[in-house]
């Protein structure tokens, strides 16, 4: 394996180290049976979701996934 290969693997695995610590600072989306009735509504906390811990912690899942998936493909053109 190539020395970037090498480089590009560490990285990876940090990232998967990261990325998996992320997902289990996030909270549980159980929604029990409030799911089935279909009640959809519009709360203060959902509409700002976003500014909040969690929608942080969701908006660092999306790119981490994103980046490993990338990265993964990287290492697999490059090796």
């Amino acid at each position: 394996m190539s020395t970037i290969g090498m480089v590009l693997t560490v990285i990876l695995m940090i990232l998967a180290v990261i990325l998996a610590a992320i997902i289990l600072m996030q909270s549980k989306r159980s929604a029990g049976l409030g799911a089935v009735s279909g009640n959809s509504s519009d709360t203060y906390w959902s509409k700002n979701k976003g500014n909040s811990v969690e929608g942080a912690l969701e908006r660092y899942t999306k790119i981490g996934g994103a980046l490993f998936m990338i990265l993964a493909l990287i290492i697999n053109l490059v090796g």
